[in-house]
């Protein structure tokens, strides 16, 4: 190139103008002569790197080394290769602009790739003399020559003439040169009118240059290894992941999997040596994919890799296997590798496990990465370069199997061959893959500054970090906004673009191809629909195709909008353990709510209440009845000043609102009746929270217990006013109804019958009027209770509303009502132990109070007596205990998973806890409590039980209240039974809370609390 004569060219910047700000810059600016006239273009490139003061004080230390003596030549000489020392470098800089741009701009954005210039300052030369990039062969060669490495036998192995720490060096000199010319054309644009690099021409060429580095480490270890004999075997070097796809960042693992015939100790030995020079010189190097991960053999024969593949491959091993490539060794072993595993990868949506391993996997990923960084991770965060990849390779895996155009490697590539086949809106993909490219472009940058492997954004507060990622991704400033704000606003945009299509991704081509509303738009198949509603977790795919088409129908407004909501609607269901019957609960709801215009604003507006409720309909078949029935619930959905409007409940006021909404009507009917809508109402509510996490185990039994005394204050109003106004004379008798068990503990399940009891006494007559009898006040009450009893249990589209007497003196064959005298004539001579157990959880609900109030101090006798219960009062308990263990359990019940009478169950902790009480509540008050939890909480303050113990039975407790309130949920029908295996599991697990990956862990999980539970009770009886 010609060399210009050294001109004035103008005015010289300062140092200010020029963005040095460190105090030497101007001693450094002299150090290298760059004060002149001549100088201006210069100073202006090296103003427009990335960095500038990073790249003058690297351009000092270079010059430092090029006129430095050459210690290996004993002299003051420059090395040969450095001829000419800085002088030579500074003219090239002054009449090569290709050259000052190239230099400039990787010294002033890599601190890393500056530090090898310094120790081999004569690299400059290879940025001047390589007008373009090396191709693959010419790397290869290149990097096997760092090592003099010949062939090696007939299966593309080479033997290196140079070995140990000599070898590792050479090879990582050679590779930070090729890494130092790459990143120096790609950032060249940055200084000077350069053209620049394509993304996708960046990764080829980093995953070819690891191809030649995998080939060179190859070749040392077969001359560390085999010293003398010729290697005969065969072993290939197969990539996967970025490297596979040859979309390799600058600084990343490289995933490998080795194949040899055979495989024995020495191809071991081979592949592990490989693994630690490459590692050494060039990059980490992961064999951690193969067969059995870490665990497994390092080496595999074809057929003991298919082996294990058609046998016991997981999900994420054939999604990895995708971009299974041959990168080194015997390519063509690697081939058949490679061929024989592709069909694996394009039939593995068909796996029944598909689908919950794939979500288990992605939340895996989520996860890994802490909360206060996901919005600075870039890789593994929320609107990520791991969304588009994951959400590509999972189409490419469900609609492979049928269309070959989608085996590609490439995630760029297979997202435009899925545009193109229909399966991705072509705005859609085209926008995914600006922001895929401008993210793995900031990727890159970061990487390049230190060589490190990192995919964090600076912090928001950093400007200087900011502005140097700004400069180095060549983003420029606006008019109004200067190059840090364009940066964060483009890197917000890029991941609000990801974020939103994700969801479209998989659900846009859906609902495409069930309406017409972009008639230009392709549109899949039925077929392929189907496949791809069956990856996303859709067990009837067909039905769910229909549910969308009638959702759609139609070109009226409603039709619109579901088409714009379900895309983000489907995805929030596809998060559920049911998506089948959540469509069709969305679809039925929608439907009933067509006079409700609120419905579809709400959800398209209330992006919150819209996630709720479809996380709702996908888990629970217990609530959509009651949503269809309470539609105003839905608004509650929706989150207010101070939080979810389902939490601003005050039980008090919801309990008065529903007693004076039944008191508003004179026929008993129409007052239950209003009654069982607020009942339905709250149930829906409590209901809706208790799914979505909101409220602990305490304040959902807590809340429906008071949903249930109100319906029952409100019904027995209704009935004994009614009956009143019928007769013509007020009612004979007082009444008062007792809650027991669960209700009288105020720790009602979703399943749980009201346990009650009625006590009635005559009422005083007028003076002169004699007092109606005994007898005619336990027939008026027993007329009343029995009317109460009927309404209340009428059938009903509600959950039942059963009033269970059972637990009355001498059972079913017993009076319904009885006298306050004739409970304690009842009492004192005949009842049995199980009958004065049962009392201890007695407490007024509705009735009159101080009837209530007097029946509670009359049982004290009996239930607190005085001195304890004796030895064989105790022995009877215990008998009674070991008969319901061994009778009452329904057959073919599991005991270890039954919620109520399994071991550690729910019979097993209250027993526990009122065999306590009958032994010591006479001289500790503290015990004489109805509810098992407060009194637990008691037993340990007052030190009959080992604090541990306490905790064991409590969790225990909760733990089995938590899983049967949980089964109703799921499965809308009252049940003890927590299921074994399966969707069932999965979905009472969800229901109870648990978020983990296996609902199998869940029931390990019960196991393991129960059975120590269950220790703690079989020591306490003995």
């Amino acid at each position: 190139m010609t060399v210009p004569a050294r001109t004035t060219r103008g005015r010289i910047p300062s140092t200010g103008r020029l963005g040095l700000v460190e105090a030497h810059a101007a001693e450094d600016l002299a150090a290298l002569g760059w004060t002149g006239a001549d100088d201006v273009a210069v100073l202006w490139a090296l103003s427009r790197a990335p960095d500038a003061g990073l790249a003058l004080r690297t351009l000092v230390r270079i010059k430092e080394a090029l006129d430095a003596p050459d210690p290996a030549r004993g002299g003051a000489v420059p090395a040969e290769s450095d001829a000419g020392g800085w002088d030579a470098l500074d003219e090239a800089l002054h009449s090569d602009s290709r050259l000052r741009a190239r230099l400039l701009s990787v010294i002033g954005s890599s601190t890393a790739l500056g530090d090898h210039l310094a120790h081999f300052p004569g690299s400059w030369r290879r940025l001047a003399s390589a007008p373009d990039l090396p191709v693959r062969d010419e790397i290869r060669a290149d990097l096997l020559a760092a090592v003099d490495a010949v062939p090696e036998g007939a299966h593309g192995l080479h033997r290196s003439a140079v070995t140990g720490p000599e070898a590792v060096l050479a090879l990582r000199t050679r590779y930070r040169d090729h890494l130092l010319l790459l990143a120096a054309v790609d950032l060249a644009p940055t200084i000077e009118n350069e053209p620049g690099l394509e993304f996708r021409a960046v990764g080829r060429h980093l995953s070819d240059l690891a191809d030649a580095a995998l080939a060179a480490a190859l070749a040392v270890a077969v001359a560390t290894v085999c010293r003398e004999e010729t290697v005969e075997a065969r072993l290939a070097v197969v990539a996967l992941g970025k490297c596979g796809a040859r979309e390799l960042n600058y600084v990343s693992d490289v995933d490998v999997v080795f194949v040899a015939e055979p495989a024995d100790a020495l191809t071991a030995r081979l592949a592990g040596e490989m693994i630690r020079i490459g590692s050494s010189a060039f990059f980490e190097v992961d064999a951690g994919l193969r067969p059995e991960g870490k665990q497994g053999a390092l080496v595999r024969t074809l057929d003991s890799h298919l082996a294990y593949y058609r046998r016991w491959a997981k999900t994420w091993e054939f999604q990895a296997l995708l971009k299974a490539r041959p990168a080194a060794g015997d390519l063509e072993l690697g081939r058949e590798y490679a061929a024989a595993v592709g069909p694996m990868v394009w039939t593995a949506s068909q796996r029944e496990d598909f689908v919950p391993e794939v979500r288990a996997m992605r939340r895996r990923v989520e996860e890994l990465v802490p909360a206060d960084v996901r919005e600075r991770e870039i890789k593994l965060g929320t609107g990520s370069l791991r969304d588009v990849e994951f959400a590509v390779q999972l189409l490419q895996m469900v609609h492979g199997r049928a269309d070959e155009t989608l085996h590609s490697k490439s995630t760029l590539n297979a997202l435009a061959q899925l545009s193109a086949g229909g399966y991705v809106g072509r705005g859609d993909a085209a926008q995914l893959i600006e922001s895929y490219v401008f993210l793995r472009l900031l990727e890159h940058r970061l990487q390049l500054q230190r060589l490190q492997r990192t995919h964090m954004l600076p912090p928001p507060g950093d400007t200087e970090a900011l502005r140097w990622l700004a400069r180095a991704a060549h983003v420029r400033s606006e008019a109004r906004r200067g190059v840090v704000d364009e940066l964060q606003r483009q890197i917000r945009r890029h991941s609000q673009h990801i974020r939103r299509l994700h969801a479209k991704l998989f659900y846009r081509p859906l609902l495409e191809s069930v309406t017409q509303i972009d008639s230009e738009a392709l549109r899949l198949s039925p077929e392929a629909a189907e496949r791809q509603l069956a990856a996303l977790g859709y067990r009837a795919p067909r039905n769910a195709l229909g549910h969308l088409t009638a959702l759609t129908k139609g070109a009226t407004r409603k039709g619109r909008i579901q088409s714009l909501m379900l895309p983000t609607l489907l995805e929030w269901l596809g998060e559920t353990p049911d998506p089948d019957a959540g469509l069709l609960a969305y679809r039925t709801l929608s439907e009933a709510m067509t006079d409700h215009p609120w419905f579809l604003r709400t959800l398209r507006d209330e992006g919150a209440l819209a996630k709720r409720l479809m996380l709702v309909l996908g888990s629970s078949r217990y609530i959509p009845d009651l949503l269809l029935r309470a539609p105003d619930v839905v608004h509650m959905y929706a989150d207010g000043a101070s939080g979810p409007k389902l939490l601003a409940v005050d039980y008090t006021v919801v309990a008065q609102g529903l007693t004076r909404s039944a008191a508003r009507h004179r026929s008993p009917e129409r007052a239950i009746a209003a009654a069982r809508s607020l009942r339905r109402a709250e149930l829906a509510r409590v209901a809706s929270a208790d799914v979505l996490g909101m409220l602990e185990v305490r304040q959902v039994c807590r809340a429906l217990s008071s949903v249930w005394v109100s319906v029952l204050g409100a019904a027995l109003y209704a009935v004994s006013r009614a009956d009143a106004a019928e007769s013509g004379r007020p009612a004979p008798a007082r009444i008062a109804v007792i809650g027991m068990g669960r209700l009288g503990g105020g720790e009602l399940g979703y399943g749980s019958d009201a346990d009650v009891l009625f006590v009635c006494e005559p009422v005083p007559g007028e003076p002169g009027t004699p007092a109606p009898s005994d007898a005619e006040a336990v027939r008026w009450a027993s007329g009343i209770a029995d009317r109460v009893r009927s309404l209340l249990g009428r059938a009903s589209v509600d959950p039942p509303l059963e009033v269970d007497a059972d637990l009355r003196p001498e059972g079913r064959s017993g009076p319904l009502v009885r006298t306050l005298a004739s409970y304690q004539a009842y009492y004192r001579k005949w009842a049995e132990p199980w009958e004065v157990q049962a009392l201890l959880r007695a407490t007024t609900v509705a009735g009159d109070s101080d009837l209530g109030l007097r029946f509670l101090h009359m049982i004290d006798e009996f239930r607190y007596p005085p001195g304890g219960i004796d030895a064989g009062t105790v022995l009877q308990i215990r008998r009674m205990k070991a008969r319901v263990d061994s009778e009452r359990l329904p057959r073919g019940a599991d005991p270890a998973t039954h919620t109520k009478l399994g071991r550690g169950g729910l019979a097993d902790i209250e027993w526990t806890v009122q065999l306590l009480q009958l032994k010591h509540a006479h001289e500790n008050p503290e015990l004489r409590g109805t509810s098992t939890l407060e009194t637990l909480e008691a037993i340990e303050r007052i030190g009959l039980l080992e604090a541990d113990d306490v905790r064991m039975l409590t969790e225990s407790w909760l733990l089995a209240t938590r899983a049967r309130n949980a089964i109703v949920l799921a499965r809308g029908k009252a049940g003890d039974q927590i299921p074994g295996t399966g969707d069932q599991l999965a979905a009472v697990a969800y229901a109870a809370g648990w978020r983990g990956d296996d609902a199998g862990e869940f029931l390990d999980h019960y196991l393991r609390v129960t059975r120590r539970a269950r220790a703690v009770v079989e020591r306490v009886f003995g």
